[in-house]
């Protein structure tokens, strides 16, 4: 086995990176041929495949644009052999001119993947029941365009964090923004506090009224320090539910 993967943690990180493709060529290369000959190391790209691509499903499919196909060709032109050579090959279809291997996917759901991933690269899933530190993640979506502008991660008896992805619209003055939760069942929902555009955001999980699968997290626009009411009034800016990891 390479060298470089002598620990589980080693295993797991690297793993986790060939599932997502941000290995080097030489590493990827050097992995692929280490995931041939051991059982271990594939039940480990199994497990990341499960966490991570499930994600796909919380976000509408999006077809890539008209304008991406050239651009790829014109950099991979860039690197290939010369024209002359080229000519003379049958034509053929590109790995990445089929299309389904794009469906289902979109920029947010890229962008959410890769930074749940560097999360739990670095901090592995634990074993055991939600009490005993259990892992969820919930994608905080518009209702109006459905672009993802939080990522929320809870790990039962530790910590909320509440961090911000994409580029989401600027605050209109004299608002804020404010952060809410509601588990399955519960009359409604409880104030997690203000957010500031653009800033994470860490809690104590004993904040929470509750933790658990399709746990509702939005966060909505209310009046300046924040609802009068104890309740929501404001439009809801982004709105989504925990997946268990």
């Amino acid at each position: 086995m390479n060298n470089t993967l002598q620990t589980p943690q080693d295993r797991l990180e690297a793993a986790g990176e060939y599932v997502l493709g941000t290995l080097s060529p030489a590493d990827q290369e050097a992995f692929a041929a280490d995931l041939a000959k051991s059982h271990a190391l594939r039940a480990m790209v199994y497990e990341w495949q499960d966490r991570l691509l499930g994600l796909s499903r919380h976000v509408a499919p999006e077809s890539p644009g008209a304008a991406l196909w050239p651009r790829i060709e014109s950099n991979v032109g860039a690197l290939a052999s010369p024209a002359s050579n080229r000519r003379s090959r049958p034509e053929v279809t590109r790995w990445w001119q089929r299309a389904g291997l794009w469906q289902g996917f979109s920029l947010a759901a890229t962008v959410a993947a890769l930074w749940m991933a560097s999360i739990l690269v670095i901090h592995p899933m634990p074993s055991g029941d939600v009490t005993a530190g259990a892992r969820f993640v919930a994608m905080l979506q518009s209702p109006t365009d459905q672009s993802t502008g939080w990522v929320v991660e809870v790990q039962a008896g530790r910590a909320v964090r509440l961090v911000p992805v994409g580029d989401p619209a600027p605050v209109p003055p004299g608002r804020v923004l404010q952060f809410w939760t509601k588990p399955q069942g519960a009359a409604g929902p409880t104030s997690l506090g203000l957010v500031k555009q653009g800033q994470a955001l860490d809690l104590p999980v004993s904040q929470l009224p509750g933790l658990g699968e399709q746990q509702l997290f939005e966060i909505t626009l209310e009046p300046e320090g924040g609802s009068p009411t104890g309740r929501p009034t404001g439009p809801i800016q982004y709105v989504g539910r925990t997946v268990r990891l």
